[in-house]
């Protein structure tokens, strides 16, 4: 019998905390942050906003829920299961959040999440701040592969993904739970080395 060697991490463990998170600007004069305990009353709203509960699971609603999950996206981050950035406006005012979760950094892969409140939405976006964090997983983290699902009633997300570059990769019967029942999904990725 021969020995073979484990197969290395695709990232190291470390190198997603070991530095700040860092803000990445966007060609249209948006931001991509961290979110601050101050910004608990814009996620605060935006778990009271029809539209984004409709396709996300999002359930803090009240200032004090928002400051705990503000403070459990920092500790994610940490850990380097997540990373979660405020899209801020020109006045520094969340429109929307956007980031990585269930990041695998051995396994080299994260699912993207995003919303944008009123404010943010009909400007291309969550296009724009998907290519922005793809670029960042790939070149500044070092993953391999990314993927963005969504309700296969959502069509708004199906062309954000296929905008970003995201490749259909088929439907996920009966996958995600959804205040009004189970919802099949669209599975979308981007590899590394796909085209531009």
């Amino acid at each position: 019998m021969t020995f073979q060697a484990p197969v290395p991490p695709v990232v190291p463990a470390g190198r997603m905390a070991s530095g700040p998170q860092p803000v990445l600007p966007l060609d249209s004069g948006l931001e991509l942050r961290p979110w601050q305990v101050e910004d608990a009353p814009v996620l605060a709203a935006a778990g009271r906003d029809p539209g984004i509960r409709q396709w996300n699971l999002l359930a803090e609603e009240t200032d004090a829920q928002a400051e705990q999950r503000i403070e459990r996206m920092h500790r994610r981050r940490q850990a380097e299961t997540a990373v979660i950035w405020a899209v801020a406006g020109t006045d520094g005012v969340p429109v929307g959040l956007i980031g990585w979760t269930g990041i695998d950094l051995a396994g080299g892969s994260a699912e993207i999440v995003y919303w944008l409140l009123p404010a943010g939405r009909g400007r291309g976006v969550a296009v724009e701040a998907t290519r922005r964090i793809s670029r960042w997983a790939f070149d500044d983290l070092g993953l391999h592969r990314l993927t963005l699902c969504h309700s296969v009633a959502n069509p708004a997300s199906c062309r954000v993904a296929e905008k970003a570059g995201f490749t259909y990769e088929g439907t996920m019967r009966g996958a995600l739970l959804h205040e009004d029942g189970w919802h099949d999904q669209h599975l979308h990725a981007l590899l590394r080395s796909d085209p531009a």
